[in-house]
Parts: structure tokens; C-alpha cells; sequence
């Protein structure tokens, strides 16, 4: 079931209908959820508490009530995982501390709006952080991971307060950055007309995000204040230094700033591993809260990718297994962290006969 059907609630619907999956939805404006019927968004537009998913793509500010009020009823469905898409994840995460509710924020997005822009394959190919928690039940995360994975997302784990940070670095800060490069070319361009008939490739490109819906910003930037706010302290800092190489034709600096960022930026293009390069890391845990959580946020924390996970229950006491799919190259760092914090584990070619 999906709760808000506009442009991130709508996309999720329509992959997940693609996937086989029958989705029921509401929206704030019923008109909005017959649109998304119409669109193949939805199935049926209408509450479903038998659902075994139910993602709330609502406004951060709102949905700490929407999925405390679905957790604590006894008419909704006590198995249904419960996620949403807020880009904000603390103050959420703090408000909703129940074990089948997982955190998760799809790093995909549109210069369009609402449910007309809404495409099944928005997704394909995106990251979508989770953020677990000691309370987290590692079925619930296994599940919604499993779904996100089935609709072409690159699952992440992060702790909600790092997933904040980061976010204010690669999300939240250029998105204002762009608006402001924007409102500043457009001011420019009520005195040179040509101006904006000047603009290239590369500042539509960095002025894309900034066509994308205003209203949501002011409560992200209320939620995330403190990290946007050091950000831009940063942003301004280096924009200063970026002026003074150039106002003092200083080469040197300016090559090396320029070099940096261009090797950064080549280096987000590496291909993910071929199915023959991945691994399976066996690793017996105690089941109690936090166990699960600690392992796929030191993967993250780690730069190494989970490409699949599955838990398995012990019948005989409080012990499991939990078995995550990584790259080869990358399974003797992550043994070795584990190893570190006590943990034992094993590794074994992806599909070995257990």
C-alpha cells in the first residue's frame, strides 16, 4: 500500500505493479489517487490494512504520525513492513522506534512533479539508503531490502544521523545551491536579455534539480537545519578559496582543485561486480537488537556494497546467520572489521551448497 501518490509514491507503485505486485493507495487528495489509478500507479485507490508493504511517501513533517498511527493499531496488518522515502531521517527514526519500521530514502528524483511524472523505472539503478537501528528486526529489513533490490535500487545502510550528513553534502546542498545559481541567472537575465539564451549544457545540467517542487523544501531544511547549515558553511568557505586562486591568477591551486574534483567525480562511475565476483559472508550472530544494524552499517562505513542479505533463524535457541553477497576484492577488508568487532564468519562463492 502506498500512502501519497505523488511523484516518489507514484513511481514506487507502478515498479511495484510491473513486479507482479497488486498496490493499493490513498493520497491527501483523492483526485491525486484516482490520477494514480489512471496511470497504472495503483491497482485500487483506498486503504488496505491487510497489506504486507506499506510505504508512506508523504511529506517528512507528517509521516512520524501516519506510521506510528498504522504500528500501534491493532486492524493494521502486526507482519506489514512499514517504510518511507523522506530525505530526512533523525528526527523521524527517533519518533518511530519500532521494530518493523525501517527508515529508507530513494536517491532519485525528477525535474517534474506529482503523479504526472511518475515512471516505473525511476529507481533502476538508484541508490536507496536504509537506516536500521538496534530495534530494527532484521526480517523487516531483509524484506523491504529485497523489494528495493527487485526494483533496481542499490540498497545502502547508514545510521539515520550519518544518512543526515551525508545528505546535506549530496542532496540538500546542491539542490539550494542550484536554486540559487538559478534565481541569480534569472535576475541577471532582467538585464541581459541574452543571458539565459547563453546557457550551455553544463548549467542546465547544474541547474536541473532546481525545476524540481519547491513546497517541500522548507520543512526539509527545518528537519536537516544543523547539517545543511555546516555544509553551507563549508561550500562558502571553499568558494572563497576558489575566489581567491582566481582573483590572484594562482594556477597551481586552481589545477589542483580542478584535478581533485574531476578524478572524484570519474571515480562515481565504477561498474558494479559481475555475478562470478561476488562472495557470500557467513556470519553467526546472536539474536538481540543492534546485531543486524551494526553489520550492514560497518558495510556501508566500509565503502563495500551488499548486494544481497538473508537471515537465517536458528530453531535450537538465540542464534542465526546472516549471510550478505559482496564483492570478492572487497571481502577480506570486510571480514577483517567484522573480526575486529567479535564477530566470526566464513566466505564462500555466491550459490555454495550449504
Amino acid at each position: 500500500m502506498i500512502i501519497g501518490t505523488g511523484l516518489i509514491g507514484g513511481s514506487v507503485g507502478m515498479a511495484l505493479r510491473e513486479k507482479g505486485w497488486h498496490v493499493t493507495g490513498t493520497d491527501s487528495d483523492p483526485a491525486t489517487a484516482a490520477r494514480a489509478v489512471e496511470l497504472g500507479a495503483l491497482d485500487v485507490a483506498g486503504e488496505d490494512r491487510d497489506a504486507d508493504l506499506v510505504v508512506v511517501a508523504t511529506p517528512v513533517h507528517v509521516a512520524a504520525d501516519i506510521i506510528s498511527a498504522i504500528l500501534a493499531s491493532p486492524e493494521w496488518n502486526p507482519d506489514a513492513v512499514v517504510t518511507d522515502v523522506g530525505s530526512v531521517k533523525g528526527p523521524l527514526v527517533r519518533a518511530v522506534d519500532r521494530p518493523r519500521f525501517v527508515g529508507g530514502h530513494p536517491m532519485a528524483g525528477s525535474e517534474q512533479s506529482g503523479i504526472e511524472g511518475a515512471t516505473a523505472d525511476l529507481f533502476v539503478g538508484a541508490i536507496w539508503v536504509l537506516t536500521p537501528t538496534p530495534s530494527t528486526d532484521p526480517g523487516a529489513y531483509g524484506q523491504i531490502r529485497s523489494v528495493l533490490a527487485d526494483l533496481g535500487a542499490d540498497v545502502v545502510a547508514l545510521e539515520p544521523a550519518e544518512h543526515d550528513s551525508l545528505v546535506a553534502v549530496v542532496s540538500h546542498v546542491p539542490h539550494l545551491t542550484a536554486a540559487t545559481m538559478m534565481a541569480l541567472a534569472s535576475d541577471l537575465g532582467e538585464e541581459h536579455g541574452a543571458l539565459l539564451q547563453l546557457a550551455a549544457g553544463g548549467f542546465r545540467d547544474m541547474t536541473r534539480i532546481a525545476a524540481g517542487q519547491p513546497t517541500i523544501w522548507p520543512g526539509i531544511c527545518d528537519d536537516n537545519a544543523e547539517a545543511i547549515v555546516e555544509t553551507l558553511d563549508l561550500l562558502i568557505a571553499a568558494l572563497g578559496d576558489m575566489r581567491r586562486h582566481v582573483a590572484s591568477h594562482d594556477h597551481r591551486s586552481l589545477l589542483a582543485v580542478l584535478d581533485r574534483a574531476a578524478t572524484a567525480r570519474r571515480a562515481m562511475g565504477d561498474r558494479a561486480p559481475r555475478p562470478e565476483e561476488l562472495v557470500e559472508i557467513r556470519i553467526p550472530v546472536l539474536d538481540r537488537p543492534g546485531t543486524f544494524a551494526e553489520i550492514a552499517v560497518l558495510a556501508t562505513e566500509l565503502g563495500i556494497n551488499i548486494f544481497d542479505v538473508e537471515i537465517a533463524h536458528s530453531v535450537e535457541g538465540d542464534r542465526g546467520v546472516l549471510v550478505v553477497v559482496i564483492g570478492a576484492a572487497e571481502a577480506a577488508t570486510f571480514t577483517d572489521a567484522l573480526s575486529a568487532k567479535g564477530h566470526r564468519s566464513t566466505t564462500m562463492p555466491v550459490g555454495t551448497v550449504r
